[in-house]
């Protein structure tokens, strides 16, 4: 594994499975007759945190974050009740591990019940510092614990850290199914900036954008590790979205960036300092970040480019780390599932910690609720059939609509996730006697499981 910080950088028709099966035991009956089965019908489970679920923490007494806070609030809607005010010293760049766990402990004792996300409105501290080093939005989610920094008692930077349970999951309530709350740093260092930010989010939602998305790969071998992630991702999103592999690996160093490129919906990367971040206008909700040793170092990235970089160009959300984690991809973005999560309805604070396996060393910046494919699913009755409409299924993973008759569930439809094609599938009605149907599909807290998604009541 590489040191990253020591190298020396470089001038950088829908395919639905859909099988009706309703001939199991305890399925008698017509199940497209009249009777009291047509009358059943359940919510599906939407896809995305939604404004009350966030906790907006301010530092009291800091005229920015305090003006952030409020201007966060407005915009988005988020019930004053959800506005938490603490002490904390926004002079320093670090905060100490113990001191943080008593800033965790007032925050946690001050949040609304249900709250299932956190947005740090100050620009520092932005790192917990005890034998190692943690993104304050990692420890704000784990607490302190050198497990997720550096579990070796030989101080190995390079060693693997302990994995977060949120990656590549299907959980839609993260506190409550999975007991840790992602945080994001909003990380803009001026009211202006945070405002602009902000409405960038605001304007992401639901709006389908329709620009590109560029995954490159550069002469920086050591921080172009992602590369084999990237290679294959256009093919795989033909003709839902609009991705392109740049491979630069073999040169000239010159061509490592992007410039002059419009519609920039992602940009993912591997070089020490992006140029011409300047010349790029990016879609409302754009996701970017690089592979490198300190992009999360707030304020300077320690000579390197600083997440805040992609913001203040225009991106809506980044990602970087706080100290040395040498070039193990876990603990970046994996392009693949950082996409498919947002395109299925995920926010943006969800998509990337959903994205990052080992995020321990991490800090997550951006408008955390930013959501430009939300997802509104609608299940309804027409024509003497379901009607299931959803664009939230994994790819590769079965759903099922099942119904209950006596003491029996028995299957009336599966359906198979794909890749980039949002759901508009049929079913029939169960029997008349049946008393409750219930949507089946792969569990929050391990996708190899099946569990019950939603059930009429």
């Amino acid at each position: 594994m590489r040191r990253l910080l020591h190298l020396s950088p470089l001038s950088l028709p829908m395919l639905l499975l859909m099988s009706a099966c309703g001939g199991g035991s305890g399925g008698g009956g017509d199940s497209g007759s009249p009777g009291l089965g047509q009358t059943l019908t359940l919510t599906l489970p939407a896809t995305g945190l939604a404004p009350a679920d966030l906790a907006v923490v301010v530092a009291e007494g800091d005229a920015l974050s305090e003006a952030v806070g409020v201007v966060y609030l407005a915009a988005r809607g988020v019930p004053a009740a959800n506005l938490v005010r603490v002490r904390v010293n926004t002079a320093s760049q670090t905060i100490a591990a113990t001191d943080f766990a008593l800033l965790k402990a007032d925050i946690e004792a001050k949040l609304p019940a249900g709250i299932q996300a956190i947005l740090l409105t100050w620009g520092a501290p932005s790192r917990v510092v005890g034998g190692c080093s943690m993104g304050i939005t990692s420890a704000m989610a784990f607490g302190f614990d050198a497990r997720y920094c550096n579990p070796s008692p030989a101080a190995d930077l390079c060693a693997t850290t302990a994995a977060s349970p949120l990656y590549d999951s299907e959980t839609r309530r993260p506190a409550a199914e999975l007991q840790l709350r992602p945080a994001m740093l909003l990380g803009a260092s001026t009211l202006d900036a945070a405002r602009a930010l902000i409405e960038r989010g605001v304007a992401a939602d639901a709006s389908r954008p329709s620009g590109e998305g560029w995954l490159v790969r550069t002469t920086d071998a050591d921080r172009s590790v992602r590369w084999n992630d990237f290679s294959g991702l256009p093919a795989a999103w033909a003709g839902a979205l609009t991705l392109n592999y740049f491979d630069n690996g073999a040169g000239p160093a010159s061509a490592n960036a992007l410039s002059g490129k419009s519609g920039v919906l992602f940009y993912l990367t591997g070089l020490a300092s992006v140029p011409s971040l300047s010349t790029l206008q990016f879609r409302a909700g754009a996701l970017a970040d690089t592979l490198t040793s300190s992009g999360g170092l707030l304020p300077s990235g320690n000579g390197q480019m600083p997440v805040t970089a992609w913001l203040d160009a225009g991106a809506t959300a980044s990602y970087g780390t706080v100290e040395e984690p040498c070039n193990l991809p876990q603990k970046f973005s994996r392009a693949s599932v950082l996409i498919d999560q947002y395109w299925r309805g995920a926010t943006a604070i969800e998509a990337y910690w959903k994205a990052v396996q080992w995020p321990g060393q991490g800090l997550f910046v951006g408008e955390p609720l930013a959501q430009p494919f939300r997802d509104s699913p609608s299940f309804v009755i027409v024509a003497g059939e379901y009607q299931i409409k959803t664009r939230s299924l994994r790819p590769g993973s079965r759903y099922s609509l099942q119904y209950l008759q006596g003491a029996v569930w028995t299957t009336l439809a599966t359906f198979t996730g794909v890749r980039g094609q949002p759901l508009d599938g049929r079913s029939p009605l169960p029997p008349a006697a049946a008393t409750r149907i219930r949507w089946q599909g792969p569990c929050p807290d391990n996708t190899a499981n099946t569990c019950t998604l939603a059930q009429s009541s």
